[in-house]
């Protein structure tokens, strides 16, 4: 599997170079040519290769936005490969010649033109350009066309090319600072027949939850006040986050309400856990209440930081339903293998054990070096 950065390689730039020879065959595309060698995008990473091929196709098809709106429809239907990551620094070139000419019938056309390509490769970033050149008349376009377009892909990028914190992509200060604006796409698009856009209007709504929990939660409970089957399941990923950090809304909202419970530990293994190792603990909880009881379990790893203060790490344990007097044994075993994602700072760390959002103890370990 390639790194990402390798996405958009020589061999996607090159063929981006001969699908816009073959539709413009005046256009100069030497400096675009030049760019699709390893010495130019060997350092830079994906985004910052996608921003050069996005310049130099711009400088190669110069003139108005139909111009180059015309050169890339006639490379969607030629002969030549047109799909893939190279799609990506194309229809940022779109949105940015649009932007720079800065019309209505520009701005429109782009956004009518990125949605024709979104099947070849996802318009989500492109968008974000119009999103915060005219985030209003975007929304328009997306609300009154996209989310009852009969392509699954066009529906997807209403939901995901709006999302506040959308990976790999630039943030628009609009959306960020009005989390509400996005809402109407997604209770439009929440009982949607395909799961590929289920899962972005789940991940959308799990954005707006570091903003606004109130008005998430709010939002997934008029959904399930008219629920389809796939309801149930896209509120829990929309409401994952809320869940980790305790949220009551939410927590009630998915029937996890306050229990009566006895907690035994976390019981850790070991005192001193070397990085490259593994750490195994174990819980148990006894419902002591008269009805039975919906738990949300989960588990925080409060790490220390190389200024020796600690940050917190949650992680998914179980979902059990208890009956009274019932009992849960809980083991797990957490890994401290290296990975890319995370860096290991030897001192005191503790796991943590949080049901239904309340914290049920903690365990002291020191991490060390191996």
């Amino acid at each position: 599997m390639p790194f990402a950065d390798e996405l958009i390689g020589v061999p996607t730039a090159v063929s981006l170079v001969r699908a816009i020879e073959a539709a413009a065959p005046a256009a100069d595309v030497s400096q675009l040519r030049a760019a699709a060698t390893a010495e130019a995008l060997g350092p830079l990473a994906l985004r910052e290769r996608s921003d050069l091929l996005r310049d130099r196709l711009l400088t190669a098809v110069p003139g108005s936005s139909a111009d180059l709106d015309a050169v890339v429809r006639r490379a969607a239907t030629g002969d030549l490969p047109f799909t893939g990551w190279l799609i990506w620094p194309v229809t940022s070139a779109v949105a940015e010649r649009a932007v720079q000419e800065s019309t209505p019938v520009a701005f429109d056309d782009a956004l009518r033109l990125i949605a024709e390509l979104t099947g070849r490769l996802t318009g989500e970033f492109a968008i974000r350009v119009l999103l915060r050149h005219d985030l209003a008349r975007a929304l328009a376009v997306i609300e009154g066309e996209w989310v009852g377009s009969a392509d699954e892909h066009v529906r997807r990028l209403a939901s995901e090319g709006t999302r506040p914190y959308l990976p790999w992509a630039t943030r628009v200060p609009g959306i960020l600072q009005d989390p509400s604006s996005t809402v109407p796409i997604l209770t439009a698009l929440y009982r949607d027949e395909s799961d590929y856009v289920r899962r972005s209007v789940a991940n959308h709504l799990n954005d707006i939850s570091r903003h606004d929990a109130e008005l998430v939660v709010a939002t997934a409970a008029g959904w399930l006040a008219t629920p389809d089957s796939n309801t149930g399941a896209l509120v829990r990923r929309a409401l994952r986050t809320l869940v980790k950090r305790g949220d009551p809304g939410a927590l009630a909202l998915l029937g996890f309400a306050p229990a009566s419970l006895e907690v035994t530990g976390p019981t850790l293994d070991r005192a001193v856990v070397a990085v490259g190792d593994s750490l195994t603990f174990r819980a148990s909880l006894v419902n002591t209440g008269a009805v039975p009881a919906r738990l949300s379990i989960d588990y925080v790893v409060h790490h220390q930081k190389a200024n020796g203060a600690t940050t917190g790490k949650t992680f998914k344990l179980a979902v059990r339903d208890l009956a009274p007097g019932g009992r849960l044994d809980l083991v797990k075993t957490h890994s401290f293998k290296l990975i890319t994602t995370r860096r290991y700072h030897p001192g005191a760390h503790a796991v943590e054990l949080l049901v239904n959002g309340v914290s049920e103890g903690r365990a002291g370990f020191d991490l060390v070096t191996a």
